[in-house]
């Protein structure tokens, strides 16, 4: 399932040609994505004008000019496609269509139809199901050392599985916490309320450079995620650990290959010499 950063890539497709553009024509080709398209969804938002798109977890919310969100989650496949000039003809699994007043067309494609989209209120985010209780965002400058012991303090759930859960951090996922667990020398088998302040800084740097690396590189790309021009992601060329079973850890040698075990029905790759 795609993370913060195949999200944010997204995001940062979407925004260019979405902000400050009206919707001239929102098509729907079927009545239910994960869960049923809203009533008159197509209709609703046909001659808005799109405010901001923004990304909050592993969701996109597209705020529109009457105070409502189109909240947004790509599920297992889900992909927007943006095309410029007249696009091509319309795939199978082209379920939701969006056409601005300056020719731009935008596709969300979805083969699985694990994504789903909805209309929300803008005042009533912090009550949407999806995204109450939702942790800090891991890039926003607030989110430091500090703020991350405070909410681990205490936990005796190993320190991955912690990481995972979306209301300590928001928009991690198995990935890029398999790998910023590498670059912060941290066992993903260490108790959460284990980790000192030393030892915090290191993670929280860890997870912000892993984050800001793989959003440079366009995400990862191991079977569905595409950029918005349709291009794969690179970021899975510098894994250090994650799917590496067997192989040299590249920070200590072939002495030391990558372990894979399985925590909460999860596969964790990390190198158990250089990880403690």
């Amino acid at each position: 399932m795609p993370e913060l950063p195949e999200v944010e890539t997204v995001r940062c497709g979407l925004a260019p040609v979405l902000e400050g553009a009206r919707l001239k024509r929102v098509i729907t080709r079927r009545p239910d994505l994960r869960f049923p398209l809203p009533d008159g969804f197509g209709q609703r938002l046909t001659g808005r004008r799109v405010s901001a798109v923004r990304r909050r977890a592993k969701y996109l919310l597209i705020e529109i000019d009457d105070a409502s969100i189109v909240l947004a989650h790509l599920g297992m496949s889900g992909r927007f496609r943006i095309f410029e000039n007249p696009p091509p003809p319309e795939e199978p699994h082209d379920h939701v269509i969006f056409e601005t007043d300056t020719g731009t067309t935008i596709r969300f494609n979805d083969p699985r139809r694990f994504g789903f989209m909805d209309i929300i209120d803008a005042d009533g985010q912090a009550d949407n199901k999806f995204l109450a209780g939702l942790g800090p965002e891991p890039l926003d400058p607030t989110f430091d050392a500090a703020a991350l012991s405070i909410r681990l303090e205490g936990k005796a759930a190993p320190l991955k599985a912690a990481l995972l859960d979306q209301r300590v951090v928001a928009g991690l996922g198995n990935i890029y916490v398999c790998e910023a667990l590498h670059r912060a020398r941290l066992s993903p088998r260490r108790k959460s309320r284990t980790i000192g302040p030393a030892r915090a800084v290191r993670l929280v740097g860890a997870i912000k450079e892993v984050l800001e690396t793989a959003i440079a590189a366009g995400g990862s790309s191991l079977r569905d995620h595409r950029q918005t021009n349709g291009e794969l992601g690179y970021f899975q060329h510098a894994f250090q650990v994650y799917g590496r079973e067997g192989e040299a850890c590249r920070s200590c040698g072939p002495n030391h290959p990558i372990q894979r075990i399985v925590q909460s029905g999860r596969s964790t790759f990390y190198c158990p010499h250089c990880q403690r």
